[in-house]
């Protein structure tokens, strides 16, 4: 074999050796970048924001506060940062991180306007805290740019504006800054809440094409609605959104699990008073179990009663039941 021979063959070994080994590395970069954040105690929370214990117990709200602090750092600290932008997801390659990311983000924003509409509020006449008035905002700012500006830099600024309101909430000196529980507050956001798991559970089970009652005008029998429709709606979730769907829910339901177990802790009078803190506790475990470990590589779609699994269905069923916990512990907060 002449040496132009050797050489060529040389050079074709190792571009194929360079094409698998950027394979691999790709591959594994993306199942690195792709492992979910853990559920974490009050405990473990608190500490990770850098919330003093022995103050902990003496400042009402600065749970609740930090569980939005540290979902949303989390969201840009964990495995590979903060994804939703980068060209890697634009290009579709990988998608599922980026959608578990959209849902802890729409979770995060209900809970900042609950916490700067009503949370930090006396009543409605009062003077809304100006950090949270600009902070708020950032957090609904588009879940994809990546420059001028970046998604992580507006998230990092709504992250400072909370932190600034819970040094103050948790200084004693500044008595103008304020975290109020009260069961009508809490009741607002449960409603924020319901809303958004109740869509979740709609999608998660249309996986499975159905025709549904159209009940939009249900209740009210003067109801209206800007234009005529069906008695029955035909309802199903394509096929390539069903993964989407799923790690968005999945998403969802982490940081809402976080957020339930700080309203625990702060709201701890609210409840006991109306005798719900244990119809709390049911939505935390129903919510539980959304985080249990995703062994299948994939998201299965199997018929309802068929050999393969149905990871949307199953994902409803938890939902569904946190859902109904939720109602009923929001007709306890309204009983007088």
């Amino acid at each position: 074999m002449s040496n132009d021979n050797k050489t060529k063959g040389f050079k074709m070994k190792a571009l194929k050796v360079g094409i698998l080994s950027a394979v691999i590395g790709l591959t594994g970069y993306i199942q690195w970048a792709s492992v979910e954040p853990d559920l974490m105690s009050n405990k473990e929370m608190l500490a990770t924001v850098g919330v003093d214990e022995s103050v902990h117990g003496k400042v009402v709200g600065d749970a609740t506060t930090a569980s939005l602090i540290f979902t949303m750092e989390t969201l840009l600290n964990k495995n590979g940062g903060y994804q939703s932008n980068d060209l890697l997801i634009k290009a579709r390659l990988y998608d599922n991180i980026a959608n578990w990311e959209k849902g802890v983000v729409f979770m995060a924003r209900d809970m900042g306007n609950a916490l700067r509409t009503e949370f930090s509020r006396s009543q409605s006449q009062s003077v809304e805290d100006k950090a949270l008035k600009n902070a708020t905002p950032k957090l609904n700012f588009d879940t994809d740019s990546w420059m001028l500006p970046s998604t992580e830099s507006q998230y990092q600024e709504g992250i400072d504006g909370f932190r600034d309101y819970l040094s103050r909430i948790s200084d004693p000196t500044v008595p103008n800054a304020q975290f109020y529980a009260r069961s009508d507050s809490l009741t607002y956001w449960l409603d924020l809440v319901s809303k958004r798991l109740g869509s979740y559970s709609q999608q998660l089970s249309a996986a499975i094409a159905k025709e549904r009652i159209n009940t939009d005008l249900a209740g009210d029998a003067n109801a209206e609605q800007s234009t005529e429709s069906s008695e029955e709606v035909h309802v199903k979730t394509p096929w390539l959104k069903l993964d989407d769907v799923f790690y968005e829910a999945r998403g969802a339901s982490w940081a809402l699990v976080m957020y339930l177990r700080a309203v625990e802790d702060d709201f701890a009078s609210v409840l006991a008073d109306k005798n719900a803190l244990v119809s709390l506790k049911q939505v935390i475990r129903e919510l539980e179990g959304t985080q249990e470990t995703m062994y299948s590589p994939m998201v299965l779609n199997g018929s309802p009663f068929g050999f393969t699994a149905n990871h949307s269905l199953a994902m409803a069923n938890y939902i569904s039941r946190a859902n109904a916990a939720i109602i009923d512990l929001r007709d306890l907060l309204n009983r007088g």
